[in-house]
């Protein structure tokens, strides 16, 4: 082959770039030239773009191992692979066939992983890789918006795919693990107790978390307390609660004789500083109490603007910055404050109070996008116009100042008990401008140290105890984000049980199973997840256990800790809890 030959062999050479979705390989592919539309593809420009469907393939069900798994037995209990097999969705092995195809080019020289900036992501990629038998270099795209400047730069800032093997590794050990607790924990408890149970590593404790809360609302019994209040037509003053009437309605005898004397006035500052940038549990418990979204609708309303390349990337466990982005964020002020027609003194804000690359993991938090800037928001379906507004105000909010205001507590005394009134006052609005917040010049009560007041009427009032309310998707992201803590080192990286990525898909699998339903914005538990709840083992109940081994998934992540090590613990609690629920129950 004579040397122009051989050039022209090189320049011939092309990029296979594959996305997760088609959307995103669509966006990707306009931003690098690759404008020739092909069957499941596109190409041009020294690129071929393709895409996976989501997860092209999992993990195979055991029978798939040894054809006895099909029917269930105790005696083939723990099934554990030697060897790990997928299989394919049937829907997708158009696609998978397609970029089998790609990847065996001749002329194909690397392929670059342009899936999801993130674990799942890189499990979707990898596992296309491995069992297409692909050998090609591998390159990363890792981004954290859609916007056309953020693809050119990731283009130019290619990684090795090797550093994100811990990555992968983590991912596909979050997998397995999942994958023996429910296929080993489910045949368990179906087989013990004749009816079918679906458990799992996550799904198990938070519905635990849900069914013990219905029992301590339905095992509440209330008790009612009562209090005396004096009021006259500019003050209400109230006293201790008591536990019996007799006793409040004595004190009010007294009041109706007696006068009425300051004792006192303490004032108090109140300091609530700025709240910080969503990450994506945060922004789902505020969407689930302001507008009542499911953490699943929050989810897709704001992936789908993250493919608008409205705001960055969702999946993030990230409240901040990174150092660099303080520039970014200063240039969203403006028009975020216009979009939402919020007056405000944007020399106030504070860029660099949301950076802080020390605590930014895999993503930075969710932001706007300067596309935001000049796009007519009101065209969007009322999920996503509702979401990208509450991105930008927290934006806003977040690069404020404290809230500040003075609470006074007042003391009275009357009949020998004492009476408390108070005011507060705004000193300083802050964030909560944003919040429709304004500082209201109320005066204070004017009153002498031992005055009497006269004029007040007396009346009993009374009240009830209150049991602890349902959970909510906001309370109960909340709890699944904490879960376990005390139990974990609270510098852990990652604590709680599940992922900001995964929670969401959690509560809608309780849900679909049947185990749990939406009574409004409420999450109650049905008749077969509180026994599904009853029978499980106390471990699987248990946060700490799925938290730790969150943590434990965070340094395989790192690559503190090796995927071996991890699955042989895995495997052993597995053999050891079958173990002992067969010689407890006698099965």
């Amino acid at each position: 082959m004579t040397s122009t030959a051989v050039r022209k062999t090189v320049m011939s050479m092309l990029k296979l770039v594959i996305a997760e979705k088609p959307s995103v390989a669509v966006s990707i592919a306009n931003v690098i030239g690759a404008d020739k539309k092909c069957k499941g593809y596109r190409e041009g420009n020294g690129y071929i773009v393709s895409w996976c469907i989501g997860h092209l393939a999992e993990l195979c069900y055991p029978e798939s191992y040894d054809e006895r798994y099909a029917k269930w037995s105790l005696d083939d209990l723990p099934i554990v692979p030697k060897e790990w097999k997928y299989s394919i969705d049937g829907k997708k092995k158009e696609q998978l066939k397609i970029l089998k195809s790609l990847m065996n080019r001749s002329d194909v020289s690397e392929v670059i992983n342009a899936c999801d900036a993130g674990r799942e992501g890189e499990r979707i990629f990898r596992t296309v890789y491995r069992i297409t038998g692909c050998r090609k270099p591998m390159k990363r795209l890792w981004i954290s918006s859609l916007e056309d400047e953020a693809i050119r730069e990731g283009f130019k800032n290619l990684k090795p795919g090797k550093e994100y093997d811990s990555l992968y590794d983590a991912a596909e050990c979050r997998a397995k693990a999942d994958w023996l607790v429910g296929m080993n924990i489910s045949r368990l408890l179906t087989l013990a107790y004749g009816k079918t149970y679906r458990a799992g590593r996550v799904l198990s404790p938070t519905l635990a978390f849900i069914t013990e809360r219905q029992d301590e609302i339905n095992s509440f019994k209330p008790e009612s307390f009562y209090t005396v209040e004096l009021k006259d037509e500019n003050t209400s003053l109230v006293s201790d609660k008591f536990k019996t009437k007799e006793e409040a309605e004595a004190l009010k005898q007294k009041c109706l004789s007696e006068p009425v004397v300051f004792e006192s006035a303490v004032s108090e500052e109140h300091r609530e500083k700025a709240p910080l940038l969503y990450d994506l549990t945060s922004l789902q418990r505020d969407t689930n109490r302001v507008y009542g979204f499911t953490a699943q609708q929050t989810l897709d309303y704001t992936q789908s603007l993250y493919e608008r390349k409205l705001c960055t990337y969702v999946r993030t466990d990230s409240m901040y910055l990174t150092d660099d982005m303080e520039e970014t964020a200063e240039k969203l002020f403006s028009p975020c404050s216009s979009v939402l027609k919020i007056v405000s003194d944007l020399n106030k804000l504070n860029a660099s109070v949301l950076c802080d690359s020390g605590k930014v993991s895999d993503h930075h938090a969710i932001i706007p996008t300067v596309s935001i800037d000049g796009y007519d928001l009101t065209s969007l379906p009322q999920g996503e116009k509702k979401i990208i507004f509450l991105v930008m105000k927290r934006l806003l909010e977040a690069a404020s100042d404290d809230y500040i205001c003075e609470t006074v507590t007042y003391k009275f005394i009357c009949g020998e008990c004492e009476f408390k009134a108070k005011q507060t006052f705004v000193k300083q609005v802050g964030w909560k401008l944003f919040e429709g917040k304004e500082a209201v010049d109320d005066k204070p009560f004017m009153f002498e140290v031992g005055e009497n007041l006269k004029g007040f009427e007396a009346q009993v009032k009374e009240g009830k105890t209150k049991p602890k309310k349902e959970y909510t998707e906001d309370t109960l992201l909340s709890a699944m984000e904490t879960a376990g803590k005390g139990e974990i080192p609270d510098d852990a990286e990652r604590q709680g049980i599940g992922t900001p990525a995964t929670r969401a898909e959690v509560i809608e699998k309780l849900i679909s199973s049947g185990y749990v339903r939406r009574e409004g914005k409420k999450l109650i538990p049905d008749e077969t997840g509180i026994n599904l709840v009853s029978v499980l083992p106390e471990s699987l109940k248990s946060a700490s256990l799925t938290a730790e081994w969150e943590q434990k998934l965070k340094q395989v992540e790192k690559g503190e800790l090796s995927p071996e090590s991890f699955m042989e613990s895995v495997t052993e609690y597995i053999s050891d809890l079958i173990a002992a629920f067969k010689k407890e129950n006698s099965v």
